[in-house]
C-alpha cells in the first residue's frame, strides 16, 4: 500500500455520512495521527435538539471553543514518528453550523470570533467531503440510534449540504475533493475502501473535485 500523499487530509460530511468511520480507517491503516471530534462530550447537543432557539448560540461557542483547542493541540505537537495527520472534521464546520442555526446579532458576533481564531490554525492540504443523500443520511443516523439525532429533520441536512457547497465555492486556494458515496460501503467492502484511497492518494490542484463512485 503506498504512502499517503497528503500529510494533512480532513474529512468532513453532513451528518451520517460515515466521516468518523473512514478517518478512523485510514488512519490505523497508514498509522497516522487522528483527530476526532469530541461531540459526544458536549453537554449542550442533547438540549440543542429540545430546542434550537434556546441553545443554539451556546452549542456553537462550545464547538467552536473546543474544536479550536483541540486542532491547535494536535496541530502544533508533531511527532517524530507519525508525520501525517487524518481529521473527521474541519474548524470551519463551525462557521457552517452557525450560519444556520444562529440569528442577526449572535450569528454576527460568532462570524467575528471565528475570523479571530480561524487564521491561527494551519489549513489541510487535502479536504474530501463524503456526499449521501438526504434519505441516506437519515437511514444511517437511525442505525446508530444516538437519541438525540433521531428527529433531526431533512430540512436542517439539506441546510447544512447547502453551507458546505457555499463555503466550497470560496475557497480559491483549498484542494477539495467531494465524493458522492451513495453507492459506496467502504466500511463493509474493501474494493470500495480501496477506491475511495486511490482517489484520495491522487494529485490535485487548489479548487472543487467531483467524482461519483459507482464500483
Amino acid at each position: 500500500m503506498p504512502a499517503l500523499r497528503y500529510d494533512y487530509i480532513v474529512i468532513e460530511g453532513n451528518i451520517g455520512t460515515g466521516k468518523t468511520s473512514l478517518a478512523t480507517k485510514i488512519s490505523s491503516d497508514f498509522n497516522t495521527r487522528l483527530i476526532l471530534e469530541r461531540f459526544a462530550d458536549n453537554p449542550f447537543l442533547p438540549r440543542f435538539y429540545e430546542n434550537r432557539q434556546r441553545y443554539a448560540f451556546p452549542l456553537e461557542l462550545s464547538f467552536l471553543a473546543d474544536r479550536y483547542q483541540q486542532l491547535k493541540d494536535e496541530l502544533t505537537n508533531q511527532e517524530l514518528f507519525q508525520p501525517k495527520t487524518v481529521s473527521d472534521y474541519l474548524l470551519s464546520k463551525s462557521l457552517i453550523f452557525a450560519s444556520i442555526t444562529l440569528k442577526d446579532v449572535e450569528r454576527d458576533l460568532y462570524q467575528r470570533l471565528f475570523q479571530i481564531i480561524n487564521p491561527h490554525l494551519p489549513k489541510p492540504d487535502l479536504l474530501v467531503y463524503l456526499h449521501k443523500d438526504i434519505p441516506k443520511l437519515q437511514s444511517n443516523i437511525q442505525k446508530r440510534g444516538r437519541d438525540y439525532e433521531l428527529n433531526i429533520e431533512d430540512n436542517y441536512l439539506l441546510q447544512l449540504e447547502k453551507g458546505y457547497w457555499e463555503f466550497f465555492k470560496q475557497q480559491s486556494n483549498l484542494r477539495i475533493l467531494v465524493l458522492d458515496t451513495n453507492h459506496v460501503d467502504f466500511v463493509s467492502n474493501k474494493m470500495h475502501y480501496e477506491s475511495i484511497l486511490e482517489l484520495i492518494n491522487s494529485e490535485y490542484q487548489p479548487g472543487i473535485h467531483r467524482v461519483i463512485i459507482d464500483v
